[in-house]
């Protein structure tokens, strides 16, 4: 063989395997998915009707495919973890937005954060009273404001600045939860003349009245993570309490160089063990796969602490992972993979 047509296989082949290889690469790049919560705790299999079954799952499969069709137009991981979520928040089924709690005075005080992966840019809101989306303030803390996390009346002023909508306090109300406060309270008076403290009668009410949470997490194809969680807090809350939700590293985290997770649960365990940070780091650092820090945290290190949740995880390879140790979680994820999914309890 001369050296001319030596020369010309020799840069047939590495054009061939450059080709290959930018192919490859481009296909990794489109992987893209997208993992949603409604919220882990006391779910009741036996008082779960068909009907009311029916109903979560369409929420969820709706709110899903929402932040799944964006991006699948190659929009963001960050609009579609808000177009997720939001619909959650307008949804009376879940303890966020539009379902929130309602505290011991009988008012709504909402809390959520967001995260991006690639910036590690973040940000928080607490107490807010007035904004219809707290998910879409946390946004517009994230990237018009110089902090990270604001808080109540401060929050909701910097809402009407930023042009969100802004609703009455009363706008939150409905009756199940007004109820669950009415059940929360009697039971709160009853154990407070037994123990003489507030504090020690709270902790004494049932895992039902303490959390719920609505979030998101998704991977678009450009690589990027990100986190979002939104919540009501816990029935009956006082003081200005904060669970995780806006907590970023308790219970929203995102990071392109492990994961992004967002957390559902006993809020003062997952802040105490800052768990959405936690299983990132243990991917990062440790070299474990996302499954098996999720895992690991979810069910040694919560349960040994006596946390109860759960939380729905994503890496930058597409890979998701949504575990819990309550009865059961409200959960669904879809992947450019073709893989779907909707549950509600651990078997489904």
């Amino acid at each position: 063989m001369n050296k001319k047509l030596l020369l010309s296989s020799i840069l047939t082949l590495v054009s061939a395997q450059l080709f290959l290889g930018n192919a490859a690469q481009a296909h990794q790049e489109q992987a893209f998915a997208i993992a949603i919560h409604g919220g882990a705790g006391t779910i009741n299999r036996n008082k779960m009707t068909d009907e009311k079954r029916l109903a979560y799952e369409t929420k969820l499969k709706q709110a899903r495919d929402a932040g799944y069709a964006l991006l699948a137009k190659g929009k963001s991981s960050q609009a579609a973890v808000i177009a997720a979520i939001q619909i959650l928040e307008d949804s009376p089924l879940f303890n966020a937005g539009k379902g929130a709690v309602y505290t011991f005075e009988g008012e709504h005080e909402l809390d959520a954060s967001i995260m991006n992966g690639k910036t590690l840019n973040a940000g928080a809101v607490s107490g807010v009273k007035t904004v219809k989306s707290p998910i879409a303030l946390a946004e517009k803390v994230m990237e018009k404001s110089v902090h990270v996390m604001l808080s109540g009346e401060g929050a909701d002023t910097f809402a009407k600045q930023q042009g969100l909508a802004s609703v009455e306090n009363s706008y939150f109300d409905t009756d199940a939860r007004y109820q669950s406060l009415l059940r929360a309270k009697k039971k709160l008076a009853e154990k407070e003349k037994e123990l003489k403290d507030f504090q020690a009668a709270h902790q004494t009410l049932a895992n039902e009245y303490k959390y719920g949470t609505v979030g998101a997490v998704a991977l678009d194809k450009s690589g990027t993570l990100t986190a979002g969680t939104s919540t009501g807090g816990m029935t009956a809350k006082r003081f200005g309490r904060i669970g995780d939700a806006p907590i970023i590293g308790a219970g929203t985290y995102a990071n392109n160089d492990s994961c992004a997770v967002s957390a559902t649960g006993h809020g003062e365990y997952f802040i105490r063990y800052h768990v959405a940070a936690d299983i990132c780091a243990r991917m990062q650092y440790q070299g474990i796969s996302l499954e098996k820090a999720a895992d690991v945290v979810i069910n040694d290190v919560l349960v040994e602490a006596g946390g109860s949740g759960g939380i729905i995880a994503i890496d930058p390879a597409g890979n998701i992972t949504m575990p819990f140790n309550s009865t059961g979680m409200y959960r669904a994820s879809k992947s450019s993979t073709g893989e779907e999914f909707v549950g509600i309890f651990k078997d489904d």
